[in-house]
This record gives structure tokens, sequence and C-alpha cells, in this order.
């Protein structure tokens, strides 16, 4: 077997950048500091209608503590009817990934 040594000049246009992942998932992290999803929002990450993020997500037991800003979570439940969803966006995102396979899976 033979192995060659190349160098290789490549050409970055000017609007271009190359970070590392590190960099990347950061930057992405920052992205949604400060920042609040509504339901049409998480309806967006999620890729399903409301009823089912309420169903399978919002309204179990097992989530709600952890999520309802009443047991210092970060997703405001309406009290009343015209009130609207409110989600920490960082925090939400968080939890979507560290909880997928729960919410997702058949046998929950």
């Amino acid at each position: 077997m033979q192995t060659l040594k190349l160098n290789v000049d490549v050409i970055v246009p000017d609007d271009l950048v190359i970070i590392t992942k590190v960099e990347l998932m950061e930057l992405e992290k920052q992205k949604l500091l400060g920042k609040y999803w509504t339901m049409k929002d998480l309806e967006n990450q999620v890729n399903k209608k409301q009823e089912w993020i309420k169903e399978n997500i919002l309204y179990p037991n097992k989530f709600r503590k952890i999520l309802d800003v009443e047991n210092d979570g970060f997703v405001y439940y309406p009290k009343s009817k015209g009130q609207t969803w409110s989600f920490h966006a960082q925090k939400m995102a968080e939890f979507l990934d560290q909880h997928f396979h729960t919410i997702f899976s058949e046998s929950r």
C-alpha cells in the first residue's frame, strides 16, 4: 500500500468561514438565549400539531412537573382561555433533546 502526502490550497470565499463543530453548537445555543417560543414555534420545532404536543409532552405529569413555571420550570401554561403558551426556547430545546426517546417512544 502506498501513502501519498499532499498539500492542497483551498480558497474559502469571503462570505464563508470555517469553524469547529463545538463552535457551531455554541453559536446555535446562543441563538436561543433570551428567546421565547410560541406554540406555533414549538410545533415547527417538533414537527407535530399542538394537540399532539399537549397530549405527549405538555400534559403528562412526568413532564409537566419539570416544565411548568409553577414548579420552577420554563413553560408558561395558560390559566384561562385567550392566554398564550410561552416556552423558554433554549431550555425547551434542551428538554426535547434530553427526552427525545421518551417522548417519541411507542411504550411511553
